[in-house]
């Protein structure tokens, strides 16, 4: 079999994955678009190894480490998606901004912060035992 059919195979692969990873919103679909680089990475190790004809097999053996730790980061990458899905209600990545870093508040915020009246006790005494100051039916006590 000729070198460049595996080649031509990966490469397309990896474009696919690169049109996940750069288009895609849903964060699940953006981990199958890293999944594909990696296997076109892999079909290229294991394609070099055979065309050079390599004693030791180190295309081979790179292509199951990354296959290794392809399995990790998928694991640990679907666990972070939900617990985004579980805090947020959805996986659209653009709409995630709770994960960036934010800056110092400005005086303007501090001063807002400030200016909350405190809760007096006889508010306190209308909340139930789960502090929502609802009764049952939904109406305020």
């Amino acid at each position: 079999m000729p070198l460049w059919w595996p080649l031509l195979l990966a490469s397309v692969l990896f474009g696919i994955g690169v049109y996940g990873v750069l288009v895609r919103r849903n964060a699940v679909l953006v981990l199958m678009g890293v999944e594909l680089m990696l296997n076109a990475v892999n079909i290229n190790m294991v394609a070099f190894d055979t065309y050079f004809r390599d004693v030791l097999h180190g295309g081979q053996t790179f292509a199951l480490f990354i296959i290794v730790i392809a399995a990790a980061e998928i694991g640990l990458a679907l666990a972070i998606v939900l617990m985004v899905f579980r805090t947020h209600g959805h996986i659209d990545v653009d709409r995630l901004r709770s994960l960036a870093d934010r800056d110092e508040p400005s005086v303007a915020d501090r001063d807002d912060a400030r200016a909350v009246e405190p809760v007096e006790t006889s508010d306190l005494d209308r909340l139930d035992h789960r502090g929502s100051g609802l009764d049952h039916r939904g109406g305020v006590r």
